[in-house]
């Protein structure tokens, strides 16, 4: 008789995001002709850059020829994609990291919760709260969370609270743990880490020996001087982090797929007999067990992004959502609600009126303006009493969901 893993009967019952598109389709059932705005899942909808699409099609011919066809892939990507990522997102910010350390894949999603599969059922953990689900429902199916208390918080995992007034900012905790997820500009609460807060976790993992697995998903949006591009930025992080990136809020590739992580060469880890193994290594075993690499296509997609062309489209794509996450935020200060983020990233992280939870703004917002958020109570325990909006919609659809919610405020 085959068992069962039971660590997956700990998992939720569904997706927070399953959830948000039952109760929108139970409203669409009741209210024939009803056309919500969505600002609920960070889902983007403008076209790709037009350098992409072009590169694309150029990549579909080449394999609709027998002269330029190509099979199976690299397990770590291919040499134009790699070296394009390493001359513009790190050497143009004075890192210096080998081919080697980069690692194409599907997104930054299936990453960031497939490294767990490389470190023990027991080792400790910490994450943000609230965070990205993935970090903590990732490790649940490897046993490294242990039982769902009541709130919701998971027993073995260090929270590290995101609070308005520590500026939504998580702070190292005060004992060790071995693992701990980042993920800056945040998500959901919009908020950028400055380069003295980073050095302080950098500083922490070095003291510790701790993993820092540092989610960059939306590095593209920062604007404001001070706060690091990436990690290895920062002395010594090349020793404890391991950085995930994506396309797919940067060049618009979420039905695309296209991402990559970078884990150094001097990131160990140790058997319990004390001796260190590299990492990465053992990363691309696992590569060559579990993927048969990413898509040609998606990847020469990918590298357009660094032409001069795409980089400008990229730039206008991502002002353009700046630019509807600036002005909601402006008009839910004006409608007298609290608002964070908006200004390095797509999200705002809003405080739901005084006697309400999550879930039942939610329902107000659907039911009353026929606006779909994303409830904060979601993203971890923190989370509670909070919404998180989107910015990825058209402009006029932004204006139309604040003026929705204006009016039944």
């Amino acid at each position: 008789m085959a068992l069962v893993n039971e660590h997956f009967l700990k998992l939720p019952e569904s997706y927070l995001y399953t959830d948000i598109a039952r109760r929108v389709n139970a409203f669409r059932a009741t209210h024939r002709g009803a056309d919500p705005v969505n600002l609920g899942i960070g889902d983007v909808t403008e076209p790709l850059p037009p350098a992409c699409v072009e590169a694309m099609r150029e990549a579909v011919e080449e394999l609709g020829r027998r002269e330029t066809f190509r099979g199976y892939g690299p397990e770590r990507g291919y040499d134009f994609l790699t070296e394009a990522i390493l001359k513009h997102d790190y050497a143009a910010h004075g890192i210096r990291l080998g081919a080697e350390e980069i690692f194409v894949n599907d997104g930054a999603k299936g990453d960031t919760g497939s490294i767990g599969e490389l470190l023990r059922w027991d080792n400790s953990m910490a994450v943000p709260d609230p965070a990205y689900p993935v970090y903590a429902e990732s490790n649940i199916l490897w046993g490294r969370s242990g039982q769902q208390e009541e709130g919701g918080a998971w027993s073995n995992l260090t929270y590290l609270p995101c609070t308005a007034e520590s500026r939504f900012v998580p702070h190292v905790p005060d004992h060790r743990v071995d693992l701990v997820y980042l993920c800056s500009p945040g998500n959901p609460t919009g908020t950028a880490l400055t380069r003295a807060e980073l050095k302080q976790w950098v500083d922490y993992a070095l003291e510790n020996d701790t993993i820092l697995i540092y989610d960059g998903a939306y590095e593209s949006y920062v604007r404001e001087t001070g706060v690091p591009r990436s990690i290895y930025e920062i002395r010594g992080a090349r020793r404890v982090a391991v950085e995930i990136r994506s396309f797919s809020k940067t060049a618009g590739f979420t039905g695309v797929r296209c991402g990559y992580t970078v884990i150094p060469r001097e990131l160990t880890v140790s058997t319990l007999e004390g001796e260190r193994i590299a990492l990465g290594a053992l990363w691309a075993r696992r590569q060559s067990v579990r993927s048969g690499g990413t898509g040609y296509v998606a990847q020469r997609g990918a590298a357009a992004v660094y032409t001069p062309e795409g980089q400008e489209q990229v730039r206008a794509l991502t002002d353009f959502y700046l630019g509807n996450a600036r002005f909601m935020r402006e008009e839910l200060k004006r409608m007298g609600l609290e608002v964070a983020g908006g200004e390095n990233a797509p999200y705002l992280w809003l405080r739901v009126p005084e006697g309400m939870t999550s879930w039942r703004f939610f329902d107000r917002l659907l039911y009353e303006a026929h606006v779909v958020s994303a409830p904060g109570c979601g993203f971890g325990p923190h989370g509670e009493g909070y919404l998180r909006l989107t910015a990825f919609n058209s402009a006029e659809n932004c204006r139309e969901a604040m003026r929705r919610i204006r009016k039944i405020l």
